[in-house]
């Protein structure tokens, strides 16, 4: 699935479009084209500032935000770049703070393009390799690096241990099969091991890879690939710790204790998350960070559509009248699982999920909490029928109808199921990501 997009802006269209008529062979993996791209670029991404490269299955977005908040309560100048965009596609590169305006990003995905389009580069690989470009054009203090897909091929892999601070895998599951279990030799077998060895591909020689304690499965598949690449692994539980009560989180590590505030961010997850933020920030040595400086990131920290309260009285709440209406992107039973967490009452779903993902992912976790249950197309994608989510579901046209239709009562309303929905709930409320 390709993350296409539109713009406003005809000259950044122009470049979409461009984008849009790329045909990556399927089943091609591997780094050759990204690292081709570099070198014709004149190899932006060894001309970066410190970077945070951050793998996972779910939660490495939002360790990204916490990274980027903390950086910045510090007084640094980040650059970030995150996948997929929510909205507008500017949401992938952030350059010193402020998301690229329209004409920077027309003439940067024209150069890129200009010089690379006959290597029949993939989507991503071309928005990284603008990312890059840009980055090392604009002074900055750090890079926040988010993976797309897996991490060992994924084209982020492209940077070099020079480059690099530290790396971090946040939480794993099973999440794109196709790409991540796909049948190959002198890979782990069990599913869960061969995520986490996937994952862990992002390890760099002398480097620190800041790893969430796993199962022991898990945990043995990504001490082994840092060996075999000389990282310097720093697991929780035992380079690093994080306990939460009272309202804070109690932080300890080889240099000392930390008493951190629990994260603006809703959701017992984000808790855990803010604690990989700090523990990469602790083990790294390019950047030093006052405790004040994690503090105000981990309250201030902010990733639209993940447990999302929208507020904004846009079209979309105006038109439904419902008040306590949540949105998260989450579309595997991981996600799930956090999801119910949040939630202890009944609640009314509104779900949408592009075919192959498990429509049982959400529904599942949430169970009998789930009063009424409509499903939505996304737009854009193929995506499941009301069929496939059993005989209680019902089809709406869209996220309007859908809310027009739910009981009058005083239940939560959630809208989960893809990121892709997601973003147009936020364009539909008039609450695009700045």
């Amino acid at each position: 699935m390709l993350d296409f997009a539109r713009s406003d802006d005809p000259r950044v269209q122009a470049q979409l479009d461009r984008l849009a008529a790329l045909s990556v062979p399927d089943g091609r993996l591997g780094l050759e084209t990204i690292r081709a791209m570099m070198d014709r670029l004149g190899n932006p991404h060894r001309k970066l500032p410190p970077a945070f490269h951050v793998a996972g299955t779910n939660g490495k977005g939002s360790v990204c935000a916490f990274l980027r908040a903390m950086l910045e309560a510090d007084g640094k100048r980040v650059h970030v770049t995150t996948s997929p965009h929510l909205v507008r596609y500017n949401e992938r590169i952030r350059l010193a703070g402020e998301l690229i305006s329209d004409e920077a990003l027309a003439e940067l995905l024209a150069e890129v393009l200009d010089a690379c389009e006959d290597l029949n580069p993939s989507f991503f690989e071309v928005t990284i390799a603008s990312a890059f470009l840009a980055f090392s054009r604009t002074p900055a203090d750090a890079c926040v690096v988010e993976v797309g897909l897996g991490g060992r091929f994924d084209a982020t892999n492209v940077l070099e241990p020079e480059a690099v601070a530290v790396c971090g895998i946040a939480a794993l599951g099973i999440d794109h099969e196709r790409f991540l279990l796909a049948p190959e030799e002198g890979v782990p077998k069990e599913p869960m091991a061969r995520i986490a060895f996937e994952k862990a591909g992002i390890a760099k020689r002398g480097v620190p890879l800041v790893t969430f304690d796993y199962g022991s499965l898990e945990n043995a598949a990504v001490a082994e690939v840092a060996l075999k690449h000389g990282a310097q692994i720093s697991r929780q539980d035992i380079s690093w710790a994080a306990t939460f009560e009272a309202q804070m989180m109690e932080y300890q590590d080889s240099v000392g204790s930390l008493s951190l505030p629990l994260p603006g961010m809703q959701g017992m997850h984000q808790w855990e998350n803010a604690a990989l933020a700090t523990a990469m920030i602790r083990h790294q040595s390019r950047l030093r960070l006052s405790q004040n400086a994690l503090a105000v990131g981990i309250e201030e920290a902010r990733w639209p559509a993940r447990m999302q309260c929208l507020v904004t009285q846009g079209k979309l709440l105006k038109a439904s009248g419902f008040k306590d209406v949540w949105l998260d992107g989450g579309h595997n039973y991981s996600a799930g699982e956090q999801i119910a967490k949040y939630f202890d009452g009944p609640l009314h779903l509104v779900i949408g999920m592009i075919e192959g993902k498990d429509p049982k992912a959400i529904t599942g976790p949430l169970g009998d909490w789930v009063r009424t249950l409509t499903v939505v197309p996304v737009p854009g994608h193929k995506s499941h029928h009301a069929e496939a989510f059993g005989p209680t579901a019902r089809s709406a046209a869209g996220v309007e109808e859908a809310l027009l239709n739910l009981p009058s009562d005083d239940y939560s309303v959630l809208i989960a199921g893809s990121l892709y929905l997601a973003g147009e709930v936020l364009r539909l409320n008039d609450e695009v990501p700045r």
